[in-house]
């Protein structure tokens, strides 16, 4: 029953997404919305699988954590194939053109690459072979913030609170390392 919650708060950016541009219709341009939702999702819900962990030792929902973050990968998913299908029009040439003329999507293809990483070695199996390098999720954190800061174009309130997030983040991550590595 909890599985199938956070299911559906999770799918509620694309229920929204899909209400306003095929019900009310009211979207000036779709791709820039589509770009807007996906990345703000998968965002948040990055942030979140790392919550997770961060609060394992007051609430433990470590047990979907993995379910969070394949989700979060999901709509990271969604992002990049926006670019390639829609804004792009399967123009590979164009999609090369880009990423190596506009700093923001390299960073972008870069964190995506980092989630894809993390996604296929999900698995038991293969997350206790490449345990370690799933802690690449905080320089995705920090390469998704300068992305959507670079392809805004400007810094606003929003922005401030997701660094502001990182940094705290970080901050807390460094204090446990520091306890745990005290107590060796």
């Amino acid at each position: 029953m909890k599985r199938f919650f956070i299911y559906l708060i999770a799918f509620l950016p694309i229920v929204y997404l899909l209400i306003r541009l095929f019900i009310f219709d009211d979207v000036y341009d779709p791709i820039k919305y589509i770009y807007a939702i996906t990345g703000v999702s998968a965002t948040i819900i990055l942030f979140i699988s790392i919550i997770i962990s961060m609060i394992k030792n007051k609430i433990n929902l470590m047990k979907y954590r993995k379910k969070v973050g394949l989700l979060a990968f999901f709509y990271a998913f969604l992002h990049l194939t926006n670019f390639i299908v829609f804004d792009a029009s399967f123009d590979f040439e164009f999609i090369i053109k880009e990423t190596l003329d506009k700093p923001f999507i390299y960073l972008g293809m870069i964190s995506f690459f980092i989630l894809l990483f993390m996604a296929i070695t999900s698995s038991k199996q293969l997350f206790r072979k490449y345990n370690n390098y799933h802690k690449l999720v905080y320089i995705s954190l920090i390469l998704i913030t300068i992305h959507w800061i670079m392809a805004q174009k400007s810094i606003n309130i929003t922005q401030f609170i997701y660094i502001g997030i990182i940094l705290i983040i970080g901050y807390y991550k460094l204090l446990q390392q520091i306890v745990k590595n005290s107590k060796i």
